[in-house]
């Protein structure tokens, strides 16, 4: 499971993937409306659909459609999650952090 802290909104998620095959499956929850709009639309992504690029991804896609904001982590850590599932990535954590 990768639970994902978005920031500002307060609207904590957590991704659980699992592998079946060369397919991810998807539960993705969050209290935020948009993130349940693009979970409820993503079932399961093939291993192929991970590396299409921005403007064909099913994730992306599914986000532009539930208006999820531009800047929202939550897209990304769908993928990231997805690669770790399918043994395409390490589990590292990652981060973004702003410094004055």
């Amino acid at each position: 499971m990768v639970k994902v802290e978005p920031g500002v909104c307060g609207f904590t998620c957590s991704i659980t993937a699992k592998r079946q095959g060369r397919e991810v499956t998807l539960d993705i929850t969050s209290e935020c409306g948009q993130i349940q709009q693009l979970g409820s639309s993503l079932g399961k992504l093939s291993m192929n659909e991970l590396f299409l690029p921005h403007t064909k991804n099913p994730v992306f896609l599914c986000a532009e459609t539930a208006r999820c904001h531009l800047a929202c982590p939550i897209p990304m850590s769908v993928i990231k999650a997805a690669e770790v599932a399918l043994g395409l990535a390490l589990p590292k954590d990652a981060s973004l952090t702003f410094e004055s």
